[in-house]
């Protein structure tokens, strides 16, 4: 066994041990995760077996198959029968969820983060005014970051708001969707469209990325708990670490 692994089942055994009423494949899952978020597990990490981590930390098969299996619906690890348990090396990114970018990072054992490029209030173009169902030229805000999973940047993102929506920008922190939330306006629902360019100049400046590598451009607008239209997001994300899930 690596010095990983022996880190793992070290870090598995005491949360395991902790007097509390969290269920143990609970406690397994989120210290797996803790440790991909940590470093500790690097992307690409093959895990041991689940006889073996059983036998290591004293817990039945039953409950390391079932937090491998919420693991693995998380997007956290990647199971093949035959290859075994790895660390996913992919961001996997659900067009279904209204969760947003932050949340759905932070579900699958990552850290976060968003540097703002710009975050003014501007007149809609067509494109938006369409996709948002409000008159030409009305004013919105216009949110631009860069996102990063695990300090790697792998997207730049624009977002539309209406100018009504949103009582100080300045308020925005790293999650457009935790702030509305704190405004109780709830998304609910998303409806997307993805295709794919190259990247261009001002991609490259900010996401460095092999000029051969595509670039997927994700389209979408959210819907609120009211049925209301409260954004319009234009993402440019890396092909080679974005892999995007819809189900119904």
């Amino acid at each position: 066994m690596n010095d990983t692994h022996s880190t793992l089942i070290r870090q598995l055994c005491e949360r395991i041990a902790e007097p509390d009423n969290t269920p143990l494949y609970l406690k397994f899952a989120e210290t797996v995760k803790m440790a991909v978020r940590t470093g500790i597990l690097p992307p690409g990490n093959i895990l041991p077996g689940e006889r073996d981590l059983s036998q290591l930390t004293g817990v039945s098969r039953i409950t390391v198959r079932k937090a491998m299996e919420m693991l693995d619906e998380q997007g956290v690890v990647i199971r093949s029968r035959g290859f075994g348990t790895q660390i996913n090396d992919k961001f996997e990114y659900s067009l279904k969820e209204a969760k947003g970018f932050s949340q759905q990072v932070e579900l699958r054992g990552k850290k976060p983060n968003t540097l703002w490029v710009n975050k003014s209030i501007v007149k809609c173009s067509d494109e938006v005014a369409g996709q948002l169902k409000i008159p030409l030229n009305s004013q919105v805000f216009m949110l631009k970051r860069i996102r990063y999973v695990d300090d790697d940047p792998v997207s730049i993102e624009e977002s539309y708001v209406p100018v009504e929506l949103i009582k100080n920008v300045d308020d925005i922190g790293m999650s457009l969707y935790d702030y509305f939330r704190s405004q109780n306006i709830i998304p609910q629902r998303t409806k997307s469209k993805v295709s794919a360019r190259m990247p261009d100049v001002e991609f490259q400046s900010h996401i460095k990325l092999d000029e051969a590598v595509p670039v997927l451009v994700i389209k979408q607008v959210v819907f609120d708990h009211l049925n209301r239209l409260i954004e319009y997001s234009v993402n440019l994300c890396r092909s080679d670490m974005y892999v995007f899930v819809s189900e119904e």
